[in-house]
């Protein structure tokens, strides 16, 4: 079965609006993470200056030493903050992609499932067994996608709860250090 003019242009049609689609959403998530580095920037330029002041106001090294161990906490806070924020950005950014993607996939094989059903409609007599391993073929390349997807899922929930804990540690870890102190 030979695709038509027509076919094929609708086919170029809608890859062209997938990928400007796809150049839509890359460029949100730039937007996004530019935004937060601008706050992220503003926010350490004031606390920097704050900080400054502070240090301009100590009288002597125990009172310095207190300062900075006041610190620590809020840095390392922000800090895993900011980090949260850029795997969300990421992980929304992906999310998106990965969804056009899959959609893009999901089309893609009923198209090729109906070109299948249609070709075997047409086929000669004697070729039930070539038909009976190409819908074969086209079952076990869905099936082994679709394994392919649910690994990708859990090990992107495994990475997101990697990240917590280890994000949760270290909070608890800058907290214990400056009770220490």
């Amino acid at each position: 079965m030979m695709l038509t003019a027509e076919q094929l242009m609708a086919s170029h049609k809608a890859n062209i609006e997938t990928l400007f689609g796809l150049t839509q959403k890359a460029f949100e998530g730039v937007e996004k993470l530019v935004e937060l580095n601008v706050q992220a920037t503003k926010a350490a330029l004031a606390e920097t200056a704050n900080n400054a002041q502070a240090v301009m106001g100590v009288k002597d090294a125990q009172e310095l030493l207190a300062l900075q161990a006041s610190m620590v906490q809020p840095l390392a806070e922000k800090t895993a903050a900011y980090s949260r924020h850029l795997y969300d950005i990421a992980q929304s950014a992906g999310a998106e992609i990965s969804k056009t993607f899959e959609g893009q996939t999901a089309e893609a094989q009923k198209k090729f499932a109906d070109l299948i059903e249609s070709s075997t409609q047409n086929a000669p007599a004697g070729s039930e067994t070539a038909v009976t391993m190409m819908k074969s073929a086209m079952t076990a390349a869905n099936t082994a996608f679709e394994s392919v997807q649910k690994a990708v899922k859990q090990a992107g929930d495994m990475a997101e709860t990697n990240f917590n804990s280890v994000s949760e540690s270290a909070l608890s870890a800058t907290k214990n250090a400056s009770k220490k102190r």
